[in-house]
């Protein structure tokens, strides 16, 4: 067997086998929510901004109202806004009480209270003209005390109170709607790694089942040497494999050593008929990749160029950075009557490539496959600038 590192990759061409299709799920790894929907902190704000937005709207006609007098009267009028503020800050835990009640009743009991408050702020406006013009300044006796403006200030404050508890329902409204959507989040992303576990491990028995049946073979020939040392080789693979976490992106570099490990267990089964090239450069051997993304794409070639080919066949796995991609490819060139003798297997191996790629990087992967003249090949794109899946990394 030959095995060759090379750094440039100038003249190389870059090939991994993949078929197979998937379903390209979406995910993120959200922040779990534990506070209700509606905050104190956020009612505060829009309360604040709310009234502060009334001042100036009414304070020309308080002015009005005051003209000729000190500006301690306009700011006495002005501060009754505070009480405003406060009683609408007292709706907010009752809003938080019934945000859950059914509609009607809800509407029922929210309107009481806008009523309630609004004819205690009423109330409190008049009685407090009424001690400014008797303690403080006498001019506040030409402000009207009468029934008629006190119905008309009830209706003023309901409009407003009603304005604060809408601004507190799109408050809750959209807390609620963001909760909802990290919570979905959440769920696919814990069923997106349920799935890529699955992938992964689902790569052990296929390749084990491989190596099984060659180790059985090399025994019934009578190559028990060869055999053994396989076995030691496929323990070690085995281990080193079974210790990585199966959703982890690790450098290209890391993935292609554990690609060196395989074929040098499959080269004790094929000697001198199987020869291995693994250019890669500096650059993409950086490159975070899904863990054991290529091992199945070279099982592949092996299984299908190597295996039914009386020849020497050369598998060739090369990386290299294009533009804004970086290129993965694995190729053979096994005869042709070997690619037309290939029996269908299960399809295990390529398949699975092509759902975690679809699974990692949705869209932007993409993947090519033919064959070549002789054997076959396929291409894999991954981009440099598009984050994956939010994965625990190795380096």
């Amino acid at each position: 067997m030959k095995m060759a590192r090379d750094i440039d990759l100038s003249q190389a061409r870059i090939v991994v086998p993949l078929r197979g299709g998937g379903e390209q799920p979406e995910c993120s790894r959200p922040v779990a929510i534990t506070k209700p929907d509606a905050r104190w902190p956020e009612a505060i704000i829009v309360t604040v901004a709310l009234w502060f937005f009334v001042l100036l709207i009414y304070l020309p006609a308080i002015v009005d109202r005051h003209a000729g007098d000190s500006w301690q009267s306009i700011a006495l009028d002005a501060s009754t806004l505070l009480m405003s503020a406060a009683l609408a800050l007292t709706l907010f835990p009752l809003f938080r009480i019934v945000a859950r009640w059914p509609t009607i009743a809800r509407l029922a009991i929210l309107a009481a209270a806008v009523v309630l408050v609004s004819t205690i702020q009423t109330t409190f406006d008049l009685l407090f003209t009424g001690w400014i013009a008797q303690n403080v300044d006498a001019s506040w006796s030409s402000i009207p005390r009468d029934l008629s403006r006190a119905y008309r200030t009830i209706f003023n404050y309901a409009c407003i109170f009603s304005v604060n508890l809408t601004l507190f329902q799109l408050m809750f409204t959209r807390r609620r709607e963001l909760r909802g959507e990290r919570q979905l989040a959440e769920a696919r992303w814990a069923a997106q790694q349920a799935q890529l576990t699955a992938l992964r491990f689902q790569l052990n028995p296929h390749f084990l089942f491989n190596t099984l049946n060659a180790i059985s073979s090399m025994i019934v020939t009578g190559r028990n040497r060869d055999a053994e040392d396989m076995t030691d080789r496929l323990s070690s693979f085995l281990r080193a494999s079974l210790s990585s976490d199966p959703t982890e992106l690790v450098p290209l570099d890391t993935e292609l050593a554990m690609i060196e490990e395989y074929l040098e267990i499959e080269a004790i089964r094929f000697g001198d008929r199987l020869v291995i090239d693994i250019p890669c450069t500096t650059e993409a051997g950086e490159v975070l990749v899904p863990s054991f993304l290529l091992q199945p794409l070279v099982e592949n070639a092996i299984k299908y160029g190597v295996g039914p080919s009386s020849k020497q066949v050369t598998i060739a796995v090369s990386a290299e950075i294009q533009g804004p991609d970086l290129v993965l490819r694995v190729e053979d060139d096994g005869a042709a009557e070997a690619d037309k003798a290939k029996p269908a297997g299960t399809g295990v191996g390529l398949e699975n490539v092509r759902r975690r790629l679809d699974a990692v990087y949705g869209a932007d992967a993409s993947l090519e496959a033919g064959p070549l003249s002789p054997g076959f090949g396929v291409t894999i794109k991954v981009p440099l600038n598009t984050s994956p899946l939010r994965f625990p990394t190795r380096g």
